[in-house]
């Protein structure tokens, strides 16, 4: 069997707390998946709460057509809406609907207690570290 720098496993072991957390978002957001929330979460803290699609893609780590296929449902049932940009005509923006910013707030709720239960009060000052960590991680890799 191979062996793995730490740092290896360092990224080994985050994809797959990715993954673990995703699915456990699923269940506790009230309806809402994951990456719902991720998208309504960068929208509603976006200049305008509105972003061009390819940003909002790279804001949240998915690929232009990636992004594409998660919004069409949520377009559908309300949660953003498009918009167009004033001076540009090939150009529009995704926004949060006020269904979407109802639901998000739920959701933050309840992700909020989540993460409550998963992390010991102890734990808080690692926690700000590791996301320290990971937001210059993100900005290396980005």
């Amino acid at each position: 069997m191979s062996t793995i720098s730490p740092t290896l496993s360092f990224f080994v072991s985050l994809s797959r707390i990715e993954t673990i957390l995703s699915r456990k978002m699923d269940a506790k957001l009230g309806g809402l998946g994951f990456s719902d929330f991720l998208i309504l979460y960068a929208l509603s803290v976006a200049p305008d709460k509105r972003l061009r699609r390819i940003d909002l893609a790279d804001t949240i780590g998915l690929t232009a057509s990636g992004i594409t296929r998660l919004l069409l449902p949520m377009e559908k049932i309300g949660l953003v809406q498009r918009e167009a940009h004033d001076g540009d005509a090939r150009v529009s923006y995704i926004a949060i609907a006020p269904g979407g910013e109802a639901k998000l707030t739920e959701a933050i709720e309840r992700a909020e207690q989540y993460c409550s239960d998963i992390i010991h009060p102890a734990e808080a000052t690692e926690i700000t570290h590791a996301n320290n960590i990971l937001s210059k991680l993100s900005q290396r890799i980005g």
